[in-house]
């Protein structure tokens, strides 16, 4: 059996740079152990898997340790490989996932997304996540993540967290963001729990940043950096119960899986 296999590079217009995905274009779903075997094998944060449904994608993602209910890197790289290698023609894409429905549009040069807000409560920091981050955060939210808002972009910079004790936290990942100096917030997303110690880019991590931001700033349209090792940009828009997410994507390399 053969399934073609693309890795794009999302959040970025340059190789190398950005949150890389491995995408799979499949005729029908395979069992779920093949769908998880092939995203351990990828090692990469996320491997986004689609079966084109009428006038529509089914999409999935997994890192390599377990399925997840949104993905942004891995859904732009999705609508990036349809529009430029399965679709060149069409100017949108809808995906249904697990959490619904799901639009990606061009937008002149980028790749527009748009995904459900999620905004965070406030919240008491647990001690083990202090512990891990290594410093005392002005605020705590939870969502699907925890949001942890620290006084200044240097601090976020400079983390180095402590990856035992972040696996051991409630949630799924944890956000770290501050006020920007050459964008409105800036941000880094641990994941240790799920397979993903620091995710590059990581575009689900702003449906919970874009709406705690648009109301800080009393700003809908907000320019966002994320601070990994490889970095990445993202245009955001707080649309009420949507988030506007866009940004750029580049292919690194086409080829086959066969087992």
């Amino acid at each position: 059996m053969e399934i073609p296999l693309f890795q794009v590079d999302a959040f970025t217009k340059t190789l190398f740079r950005g949150n890389p995905a491995a995408v799979c274009p499949l005729e029908y779903w395979l069992h779920e152990r093949i769908l998880q075997a092939i995203a351990a094998e990828n090692n990469l944060s996320e491997t986004a898997f689609f079966v084109a449904e009428s006038d529509l994608y089914e999409l999935r993602w997994f890192t390599p340790k377990v399925e997840v209910d949104l993905c942004g890197h891995a859904t732009l790289a999705a609508a990036h490989v349809i529009l430029n290698h399965r679709d060149p023609s069409a100017s949108m894409v809808r995906f249904h996932t697990k959490s619904g429905p799901l639009t990606v549009s061009r937008e002149e040069d980028r790749l527009v997304m748009e995904l459900p807000s999620r905004p965070g409560a406030l919240c008491p920091g647990p001690s083990n996540l202090v512990r891990a981050l290594g410093f005392e955060p002005l605020e705590v939210y939870f969502s699907r993540d925890y949001l942890v808002v620290a006084p200044k972009e240097e601090t976020v910079r400079g983390l180095d967290p402590d990856m035992d004790l972040l696996s051991k936290v409630d949630g799924l990942g944890v956000i770290v963001t501050a006020p920007g100096t050459e964008s409105d917030f800036v941000s880094r997303f641990f994941a240790p729990k799920v397979g993903v110690p620091e995710d590059p880019v990581t575009g689900s991590a702003h449906c919970t940043l874009i709406p705690y931001w648009s109301q800080r700033l009393g700003k809908k349209t907000l320019h966002a950096k994320q601070l990994s090792l490889r970095g990445g940009e993202l245009f955001c828009r707080d649309e009420g119960d949507r988030v506007s997410i866009g940004g750029h994507a580049v292919t690194f390399l086409e080829g086959r899986i066969r087992f």
